[in-house]
């Protein structure tokens, strides 16, 4: 009996050992498999949240290239000369460039001969704009006696030919570099242009060959396209060619490189720049060394192009010339 009751004591601890062994292993299992189960379940989030990130990345980095890809097509002429807007109208074409001819009062003699030889009026004037790019007004500011026979004659002129800008300026001499800047300034307001050109109204320009040369540098975004020079500081007041600010150009009184004055063209960047900063930007006795001035320290393409300066018009080659009138 009492042998027995020992051997049943030990069979019930042994499956009492047993069972609590099992729960233990069930248990640990249970816990296992919540512990793999939720590292399972943040290892996949993990990896769909990458997955995501890296097809971002990938469609941000297509699409910059794609926008680069756009910018040097831009550069390079390959885009479409008209556009939609969202309501189906074709938008006009932006222009090459937009021409300045600096005019005065009692030069309606010189305004209608650039009329007649490459300007064009009415119709013919629409046609280049639309053709060829080139959008081309007369510039003039104001009497100093406003609403006089002078203002009233170029008023009474620009309503029958409709080729005029003009400025809400004081019309002098000694106020042409501020002519100039304002020019640009409003120009750039008006038209988004590739270029802006700057001509004096005594000289015929050649379009076509204009518009080549000016089609070459449509890969440079901020390029000053003329003769350069560099002429004499004169500090005399009685010299035609006075400079009141002549001691600023040091001891050399040398003007630093700037595009003759006949004719110049800048690009739209550069024409954008004078716009905002026209406050700030200060000018000198001419008009050409106050457009080379404005540039200075900026990151500008400087070409000195032959066929803009004079020494060119016996060879033919020449953008432009003396005007015939």
């Amino acid at each position: 009996m009492m042998q027995s009751k020992g051997s049943n004591s030990k069979v019930s601890n042994m499956v009492f050992r047993t069972r609590i062994s099992s729960l233990l292993i069930s248990m640990f299992a249970i816990f296992a498999s919540f512990y793999v189960a939720g590292r399972s379940g943040q290892s996949a989030i993990s990896v769909d949240d990458t997955l995501k990130i890296i097809a971002c990345r990938e469609q941000h980095k297509t699409l910059s290239a794609l926008e680069m890809d756009l910018a040097i097509a831009r550069q390079e002429g390959f885009t479409s000369k008209r556009s939609s807007d969202t309501s189906g109208a074709v938008s006009k074409r932006k222009p090459l460039v937009v021409i300045g001819v600096l005019t005065r009062f009692g030069r309606k003699n010189n305004r209608d001969a650039i009329r007649k030889a490459w300007m064009g009026s009415g119709e013919t004037l629409k046609k280049m704009e639309k053709e060829k790019g080139v959008v081309s007004r007369f510039v003039i500011g104001r009497s100093a006696d406003r609403e006089d026979n002078l203002d009233r004659s170029i008023d009474d002129e620009n309503r029958q030919t409709n080729d005029f800008i003009i400025l809400d300026q004081v019309e002098a001499p000694g106020e042409l570099p501020k002519k100039v800047k304002m020019f640009f300034a409003l120009a750039a307001d008006k038209w988004d242009a590739d270029f802006y050109a700057k001509v004096n109204d005594d000289v015929y320009v050649n379009i076509d060959a204009l518009g080549a040369t000016l089609s070459s540098h449509l890969d440079k975004p901020r390029v000053y396209i003329g003769c350069m020079k560099s002429g004499q500081v004169f500090s005399e007041p009685s010299h035609k060619w006075y400079e009141p600010d002549w001691w600023k150009f040091g001891d050399k009184k040398s003007y630093f490189r700037h595009a003759s004055g006949e004719m110049y063209v800048i690009s739209g960047a550069l024409a954008k720049f004078i716009s905002i900063n026209r406050s700030l930007l200060r000018t000198y006795a001419h008009d050409d060394v106050s457009a080379g001035s404005w540039f200075i320290g900026l990151d500008v393409k400087h070409v000195d192009e032959g066929k803009f300066c004079c020494s060119s018009w016996s060879t033919g080659l020449s953008l432009f010339l003396p005007l015939s009138i």
